[in-house]
């Protein structure tokens, strides 16, 4: 009797703490998305409005958000092993490696567009140093 109301009570706390790590897995990837989409939002408005390389700040702002978007994938995809750890049902097994295959494959995009993103700002930011280094020797020699 005592192994059955200890396992029940065992039960019900585990059951409760995989419910709030859930919940807080899920809130932080809202949380983590919804900054990274604000930042992008900020660097793009201050990048366009003040630089007239609007292609340079929307590739700032999507990689700034391809960031925030791949933690959030990865606090959704704990959240969805965490809510069938205690499921023995093939069905919820099953639906977790679905979900899973997918948000994998999201996040395995973002990073190669964030990876492009990043080697087309750093040419960008190459061409336009040396486009700087370039103007002073023309203004020198023209002297």
């Amino acid at each position: 009797m005592d192994i059955q109301l200890l396992e029940t009570n065992l039960t019900g706390l585990v059951q409760t703490c995989s419910g709030i790590l859930i919940n807080t897995c899920q809130l932080l990837a809202i949380f983590v998305i919804s900054v990274g989409v604000a930042r992008a939002l900020l660097i793009f408005l201050r990048s366009s409005l003040f630089q007239p390389q609007t292609a340079l700040a929307f590739q700032r702002s999507r990689l700034a958000m391809g960031y925030s978007f791949s933690l959030g994938l990865s606090f959704l995809v704990g959240a969805s092993i965490m809510k069938t750890m205690l499921s023995s049902q093939w069905e919820d097994i099953a639906r977790l490696v679905i979900i899973i295959a997918v948000r994998t494959a999201l996040n395995l995009l973002l990073e190669r567009a964030i990876r492009n993103s990043q080697s087309i700002e750093d040419e960008s930011l190459d061409a336009s140093r040396s486009d700087q280094e370039a103007v002073p020797e023309t203004v020198t020699a023209n002297s």
